[in-house]
C-alpha cells in the first residue's frame, strides 16, 4: 500500500515543475520532497522522473503512475470539501457569465430563489452572447447551450439539459407565403437570422431517418439576439430557428407554427462550465446543484 502523501508530493512535483516549487507551495523543504519521492521509486522498483539539472520529465510509467496519483488527490480534496459543505454555510460572491436569451428566459425566474436560500451569497451575473474566458475573467460558472461540447477545452462540464430547437414562422407569413412541403420549399420563405455573412446565412436541419438539409438564405432581417428575431417572427417579418423554452407558448397558443414538421436544427446541449473541481468554494458548488435541480430536460426553468 503506497503512503498517499508521497503520491500528493509527487503529483505536485509534476505540477509545479519541480522540487523547490512543490516545496514552497507545500511548505516542504525540497530535500525532503526529492527524498520522499526518490523513496516511492525505489519501493515501486521503477524510475517515475527523468531528473536533468534543467528540468524534471515524466517516464512513460511516471505519466500512468500521476493519473493514479491525481485522481486520489481530486477524491481526497472532494470528500473534504463534502464535509466543509456541510458544516460551513455558502457565502461570497459567484461570478456567472450567461448568454443574453438563457438570462431573459431560464435563469431569471430562478434567481431570487437561488438568493432567497443562500442569503450569505452574492451573484455578479455578466449577460452577454460574447465568449467569455473563465480563467482570464475570474468567472467561476459560464452558462451554454451549444450543439457539441468539444469546445470546452480543460474546463469541467456540469450537463443540465437538452433544448430542441424548431423552425417556425407565424400563420400570417404562411397565409402569404405558402406553408413548405419539402425542406427545398423553404427557398421561397422570407427569413430573419442571428448573422449573416455577404448577406447569406445557413442552417442545418435534420429530418426523418438521419436525413440532412442545409437551407442557404438571405435573411431580411439579421439581429444577433433571439429575443429580438422572435418579436420579428410574430409579427411576420420571416421564419426563423428558436429554442423550445422561447416558443413553446406561442406554439401552443397558435401565434406561431413549426414550419417542417419533422425537420428541426440539432438539439443543443444546456450545460455549465467551470475551470475546476479542486478547490471550489461551497457557494459555487451549490450554485451548480440548484441549477441542476430547477431546470429540467429542455433546460427550462422547473419554477
Amino acid at each position: 500500500m503506497q503512503d498517499t502523501n508521497d503520491m500528493l508530493y509527487f503529483a505536485e512535483v509534476v505540477e509545479r515543475g519541480g522540487f523547490a516549487a512543490a516545496g514552497r507551495h507545500l511548505g516542504v523543504p525540497k530535500s525532503k520532497l526529492s527524498r520522499r519521492v526518490a523513496e516511492m521509486e525505489s519501493r515501486l522498483g521503477v524510475r517515475l522522473l527523468q531528473r536533468t539539472t534543467r528540468k524534471l520529465s515524466l517516464t512513460e510509467v511516471g505519466e500512468v503512475y500521476l493519473r493514479h496519483c491525481l485522481a486520489i488527490r481530486d477524491a481526497a480534496e472532494a470528500a473534504a470539501e463534502a464535509v466543509e459543505q456541510v458544516q460551513t454555510e455558502p457565502r461570497g460572491t459567484v461570478r456567472v457569465a450567461c448568454p443574453v436569451t438563457l438570462a431573459q428566459t431560464t435563469l431569471g425566474p430562478i434567481m431570487a430563489l437561488f438568493l432567497e436560500r443562500y442569503p450569505q451569497v452574492r451573484i455578479d451575473m455578466q449577460v452577454s452572447n460574447r465568449v467569455v474566458d473563465l480563467v482570464d475573467e475570474g468567472v467561476d460558472v459560464a452558462l451554454r447551450v451549444r450543439s457539441s461540447l468539444e469546445d470546452s477545452g480543460s474546463l469541467v462540464i456540469k450537463h443540465l439539459g437538452m433544448s430542441q430547437t424548431f423552425l417556425v414562422a407565424s400563420p400570417a407569413q404562411l397565409q402569404r407565403q405558402g406553408r413548405p412541403g419539402t425542406p427545398q420549399d423553404l427557398a421561397r420563405m422570407d427569413t430573419v437570422a442571428m448573422s449573416a455573412t455577404d448577406g447569406k446565412a445557413s442552417l442545418v436541419l435534420q429530418g426523418p431517418h438521419g436525413a440532412a438539409y442545409t437551407l442557404v438564405h438571405q435573411p431580411r432581417y439579421v439581429a444577433d439576439d433571439l429575443l429580438t428575431l422572435k418579436f420579428a417572427v410574430l409579427q411576420g417579418t420571416g421564419m426563423s430557428f428558436l429554442p423550445d423554452y422561447m416558443c413553446r407558448e406561442e406554439i401552443d397558443e397558435g401565434r406561431l407554427v413549426p414550419v417542417l414538421p419533422g425537420w428541426a436544427p440539432p438539439p443543443g446541449v444546456f450545460h455549465a462550465v467551470y475551470p475546476s473541481r479542486r478547490g471550489m468554494v461551497p457557494a459555487v458548488r451549490r450554485f451548480l446543484d440548484f441549477l441542476g435541480e430547477y431546470t429540467h430536460g429542455e433546460g427550462v426553468p422547473r419554477v
